[in-house]
């Protein structure tokens, strides 16, 4: 069966992850090229299409009858364009490849409303959520020829973040000496020395499983290199907000894969939550949430010295840990 031409057709490419849109963008102008590598390939934001550019755009040159035309920040895009914007949208030319991109938002609704009504193809690109990351990164590990499980994926994340540029960025290193090979979390973990160590959640972790004086230690080496205080404070937030949606839904019976998707974790992540439970109550969690919180906006700019903020909220969390339900 033959593949049908990109040319005579638009895409839609909606969504604030920036490196999801980038490839899809990507993908779609190498199709376009590989049917007509002549085509004349133009890629401008759409503010900049005032005067009858857009125009201009689409009605190709003396040189070349195939014309690609991407159009980025569709949001913004100006009024006066609008319609002529959207007409070409709808009813592309045979000779036309045109890619929209819209960063998400209700901004410019009405238009990709039309879009979507009248079937105009369309790639999501979204944030991973946090419980899929360590499926993308495995996915991008296979991609890149190498293999790599759940556990190894999820320490990459921890020492890297979440981050999908730092992640594939990070993944790339890794292919220059691991190609072909099955990565495993302690080749992760050393090939990240240092830097996994000091991650704010490897903080994060020790301060809720009650290691008060290895998370107090990784928190000073942790600043000391150059982590941001409100990372540390992101990622006790996340950590906590998990464990509160897992002490709150622990006793609905459902398969893990259900409870980790509605708690908002990888699966075998629930494992963790599961003996973190133990020690800690709902109160318990509430009461460390509101101290983050506290100790968020202080690093924000209210005190003089965020990390001897940080290192108060590590101990709030510490006696947190210890409150029993009433």
């Amino acid at each position: 069966m033959a593949q049908t031409s990109v040319f005579g057709s638009s895409l839609l490419i909606q969504g604030s992850e920036a490196l999801l849109a980038e490839r899809a963008v990507t993908t779609r102008v190498t199709q376009a090229q590989r049917e007509h590598p002549d085509a004349e390939l133009t890629q401008v934001a759409a503010p900049e299409l005032a005067d009858g550019r857009f125009a201009d755009l689409i009605g190709g040159s003396l040189f070349a009858s195939w014309v690609i035309v991407v159009v980025t920040d569709l949001a913004n895009l100006p009024d006066h364009a609008l319609a002529l914007v959207k007409q070409t949208a709808l009813h592309p030319y045979p000779e036309l490849c045109l890619v929209l991109v819209h960063g998400g938002g209700n901004k410019g609704k009405g238009f990709i409303d039309a879009l979507k009504k009248a079937k105009v193809t369309r790639i999501a690109a979204d944030p991973v959520k946090s419980w899929k990351l360590p499926e993308f990164v495995t996915s991008e590990a296979r991609r890149l020829r190498m293999g790599m499980d759940a556990h190894a994926a999820q320490d990459l994340i921890d020492a890297v973040g979440s981050d999908l540029r730092s992640l594939t960025a990070a993944l790339s290193q890794l292919a220059a000496d691991y190609e072909n090979e099955q990565l495993t979390g302690e080749m992760v973990r050393r090939y990240f020395a240092g830097r996994a160590e000091v991650t704010s959640f490897a903080v994060a972790d020790d301060a809720l499983a009650g290691r008060a004086g290895p998370a107090l230690e990784k928190l000073r080496w942790a600043l000391d290199t150059g982590v941001a205080p409100v990372l540390v404070t992101s990622a006790l937030a996340n950590s906590l907000r998990g464990l509160g949606k897992y002490l709150e839904l622990r006793s609905v019976r459902m398969p893990d894969n259900d409870l980790a998707r509605q708690v908002g974790v990888p699966p075998w992540k629930i494992r963790d939550l599961s003996k973190l439970s133990r020690d800690w109550s709902s109160r318990g969690v509430s009461v460390a949430i509101r101290a983050v919180a506290h100790t968020d906006e202080q690093v924000k700019g209210a005190a003089a010295d965020p990390g001897f903020a940080l290192e108060q909220l590590l101990l709030i969390v510490q006696q947190a840990r210890k409150l029993q339900a009433r």
